[in-house]
């Protein structure tokens, strides 16, 4: 069963910064697809199992971006 969860960040204004944070969230154990979107700062992202906040926080924080919170 997969979970689909949106996110906003915050500090995003580019394709590189999109390609980062989906990178970093990308590497999160059971994540399949992330679509970021750098003019909205919202983040996609499906995953095989539900996804822990804090994982989530971790790699957007190394991508060096907030997260701001879950939709």
């Amino acid at each position: 069963m997969s979970t689909t969860a949106v996110f906003t960040v915050e500090g995003m204004s580019c394709g590189h910064c999109e390609k980062t944070v989906s990178a970093e969230l990308s590497a999160i154990p059971g994540v399949v697809e992330v679509t970021a979107h750098a003019p909205t700062g919202r983040v996609t992202v499906s995953s095989e199992q539900a996804l822990d906040g804090e994982s989530v926080r971790s790699a957007v924080d190394e991508a060096g971006f907030t997260l701001v919170g879950r939709i």
